[in-house]
């Protein structure tokens, strides 16, 4: 294995920045040439292009990811009374939309196989009130959305596909498997802006239209409004620059594999299988590894470990939702959800990212190896 001293990056855009840099520096030229920054031309190419990619009928780009979550439940008409379901085990946006508009996130602990959440606990979850389920992808592995489907009836399911653009369940796209799908474009992940950007899918062509309206203040025609939407623009540079990366994209989520593959072989070689939880890759689930996430012991003292040797690793998610100071009148207490927070205890996220050389996971993999020898 490499003995080099040289920092492992948790994530290094620079890198993808060879690959791509040419052709953004010329879609950004043509942008500041016309001076159309908000919405337009480039907006509507990328979403055109994202719902062949995903194949849905459509697409509406938006602000962000928390944005997408946000427009979504709205369009919904989310508000006080209501119910929305979700994971704890998840970035914070998958909850805090729900809160925003008054309603009330009732979790739903996850199966602790795939960190997604549990279809056959969502049952007893629902009631009369249930408004929305926002099932979470997590790490770039679709949920049991049949199990979900069978468990949800009639009550919608909103897919957080925030980590998971590239994703196929079975043979369908996650963000084309619910009522809409939202993702985020956060530079990090596997399609990722120079900013923030986030889109939502639907096969639902009225909806489509209302989420186009609900972004731009719920206006149509200009300066009457219907009802409250929000300022949820996608701006035209970061809808020219994802559609530069766009056809990349498959590329990229192959070479996440194929350094998830690499790891797995590299653990077994070191003898680490039985010490170190590798990431489930569920038949028909189709990970993209986002995030190539092991479950450790004493993994705070193993974080400390591989940073002593210029290792990045981090750790998605240490506090699960229902913990969290600001959803303390929810009434959820320590053992709400044994997986989740078991999970929040014992998960570290090592370096993944399309551009990692071989030696460099061999670096990560031996620095795990040095601290259980």
């Amino acid at each position: 294995m490499s003995t080099t001293n040289n920092p492992v990056p948790l994530f290094d855009l620079t890198r993808q920045w060879q690959d791509v840099r040419d052709d953004v520096r010329a879609v950004v030229e043509k942008v500041f040439t016309t001076q159309q920054f908000i919405l337009g031309p480039e907006v509507s190419g990328l979403e055109q292009e994202c719902a062949v990619y995903l194949g849905v009928k459509r697409a509406v780009g938006v602000s962000s990811g928390t944005d997408a979550l946000l427009a979504a439940l709205m369009a919904l008409d989310v508000g006080p009374g209501d119910e929305v379901i979700t994971t704890p085990f998840t970035f914070f946006a998958s909850a805090g939309v729900v809160h925003r508009l008054g309603a009330r996130t009732i979790f739903v602990d996850i199966d602790p196989v795939d960190y997604n959440i549990d279809p056959g606990l969502l049952a007893a979850a629902i009631t009369p009130r249930t408004k929305a389920i926002i099932p979470v992808h997590l790490y770039g592995q679709a949920c049991d959305m049949d199990g979900l489907k069978r468990a949800a009836g009639s009550v919608p399911l909103v897919e957080d596909c925030c980590q998971a653009i590239g994703t196929r369940y079975g043979d369908v796209a996650v963000g084309a498997l619910g009522l809409m799908g939202c993702f985020s474009f956060f530079p990090t992940k596997n399609l990722g802006a120079f900013g923030d950007g986030g889109l939502i899918t639907t096969n639902d062509e009225a909806l489509a239209d209302r989420l186009v309206d609900m972004r731009l203040h719920g206006m149509r025609p200009k300066y009457v409004h219907r009802f409250v939407g929000g300022n949820f623009r996608l701006d035209a540079m970061q809808a020219a620059i994802l559609r530069v990366k766009l056809p990349r994209l498959d590329g990229w989520v192959e070479r996440r594999r194929e350094g998830a593959a690499h790891y797995r072989r590299l653990f077994a070689a070191a003898g680490l299988e039985g010490v170190v939880g590798l990431p489930a890759e569920l038949p028909g689930r189709g990970h993209t590894f986002h995030q190539f996430v092991v479950r450790v012991p004493r993994r705070d003292d193993v974080r400390a470990h591989l940073a002593s040797r210029g290792i990045g690793a981090e750790v998605y998610y240490p506090i699960p939702l229902h913990l969290q100071e600001c959803f303390a009148t929810l009434g959820y207490t320590p053992g709400s959800f044994p997986h989740s927070e078991k999970a929040a205890s014992e998960v570290l996220a090592l370096p993944i990212f399309p551009e990692l050389r071989a030696d460099e996971r061999e670096r990560v993999v031996e620095g795990i190896r040095s601290f259980f020898a």
